[in-house]
């Protein structure tokens, strides 16, 4: 059978491909091994927020007298409820992208798909020609040598999202978005949690005021926080998890019932032809260019696959940006400069464009503005005070970097992501009316610090 464009991969990438491919005229397929929608929806972002949720809901019951409610009796995690509701959600959205194929005319092909050759997919067998081939083949968690995944006692992400009951104890290795969310998670149900990170601060990769606001309140939750801290080798039995490792402190063996890996993900780009059809991979990365074009004419790259970053929202955007290009409309290539990130913990964080550390490394000149959510109303009013909005401008005041780090601040972070794309100044944020009493009036707050303007600091 011949389509004009054939996917393969429908997580955030491939299934975005192909319903911008069909609103665009084209006979398009769609090849998926597993469940609709991929990683995301069903073993990823979406299950985890879901998780994430319930523990929320415990951790409110629990301090319901600080609101004036009373709850009485025990309040007590169902972790087998808790993980149904995130299957059922999960569910849920996985049917969402069914119908939206099937609303558009898409092929699903069930299989697993591969180059064959030029214009060229075979799925388990079955031979498929397409005009132009987009590979969304997405990733997986990372294995290291010394902390193999068995699924019993060291776990993947996968595995931590649907365990049939709480460990007492749980150490997890790498403090990125799955690592810390997973970790306050099990924390947050009252499991004793240690996290590991090899570099010298909690999520090595936002801002430092950020990370070690977050650390406070990790520590406020219980969790060891170990950094600068590396994993030596990780030995399992019946009993649990005996874990070698070397920091501060030099040499220490750590025990726990389990042990999270959560040391990053590897591309899917395994057994999907990329050697025969002469697709160039560096790194473990498809090699591709601002329209994700491969090396082989009419074989395209989008996702976790490309040295781009790994996320979903990205995967999206340059999903639409591959078609548009396959089908002529001339699309602006994607500024990854104002790319925004989340992390889903307590408090939430973030985060779009420089550090500040990163601004200063550059030499950029810069004018630094901060509100505490301690003189938010909105934020006091809410019993969530922890944190802050940071905006970074440059030397003509436009926003180049902002950091947040707060309750629902991943709620905010369109503003400031908007802001930097438009080149939008530090005078404009501050002299634009935010409604009152919002959590949002922090970026007003900040802009105007960063000016020399603040009214409430």
């Amino acid at each position: 059978m011949k389509y004009d464009i054939l996917i393969i991969g429908s997580g955030p990438g491939g299934y975005v491909a192909a319903i911008r491919a069909a609103q665009l005229g084209k006979r398009v397929a769609l090849v998926e091994r597993a469940e609709a929608g991929g990683v995301c929806l069903n073993r990823g972002c979406i299950p985890t927020k879901a998780l994430i949720k319930s523990a929320q809901v415990f951790q409110h019951c629990r301090e319901a007298a600080r609101y004036g409610v009373c709850i009485e009796g025990d309040v007590k995690p169902d972790l087998a409820a808790i993980v149904a509701r995130a299957r059922t959600v999960a569910e849920t959205m996985s049917k969402g992208v069914q119908f939206l194929l099937k609303k558009n005319g898409i092929d699903l092909i069930a299989g697993t798909g591969r180059l064959a050759g030029a214009h060229r997919v075979e799925v388990d067998g079955t031979p498929y020609e397409a005009d132009h081939i987009i590979l969304a083949t997405g990733a997986r968690p990372r294995e290291v040598p010394f902390m193999p995944i068995d699924g019993r006692r060291i776990l993947s992400s996968t595995e931590a999202l649907r365990l049939e009951r709480l460990p007492a104890s749980l150490i997890v290795v790498g403090s990125g978005a799955i690592g810390s969310e997973l970790a306050w998670f099990y924390a947050a149900l009252g499991v004793r949690v240690t996290l590991v990170e090899y570099l010298p601060r909690l999520m090595p990769l936002e801002d430092e005021e950020v990370s070690k606001a977050v650390e406070r309140a990790f520590r406020k939750l219980r969790i060891g926080v170990l950094t600068s801290t590396a994993v030596k080798a990780v030995r399992t039995s019946e009993e649990g998890c005996e874990v070698d490792i070397e920091g501060k402190k030099g040499a220490e063996t750590l025990s726990a019932e389990l042990v999270l890996s959560a040391v990053g993900i590897t591309a899917n780009i395994e057994g999907i032809g990329l050697e025969e059809a002469g697709v160039a991979v560096e790194r473990g990365k498809v090699v591709v260019d601002a329209f994700y074009r491969t090396s082989c004419e009419g074989v395209y790259a989008i996702g976790d696959i490309i040295a781009t970053p790994a996320l979903a929202h990205v995967a999206s955007a340059e999903a639409i940006c591959c078609v548009e290009a396959i089908c002529g409309l001339d699309p602006e290539p994607i500024d990854y400069t104002t790319v925004p990130s989340c992390i889903f913990t307590s408090p939430e964080v973030a985060s779009v464009g420089l550090t500040e550390q990163q601004a200063v490394d550059r030499g950029i000149a810069c004018k630094v503005g901060r509100f505490p959510f301690t003189a938010s109303g909105k934020a006091t009013a809410a019993g969530e005070r922890d944190g802050f909005v940071k905006l970074i401008f440059d030397a003509e005041e436009r926003l180049i970097g902002a950091h947040l780090v707060g309750g629902s601040v991943t709620e905010l972070l369109a503003e400031p992501t908007l802001a930097k794309a438009m080149g939008v100044t530090a005078h404009r944020i501050a002299r634009t009316i935010h409604a009152h009493p919002s959590m949002n009036e922090a970026m007003m707050e900040a802009a105007e610090a960063a000016l020399g303007m603040a009214i409430h600091l």
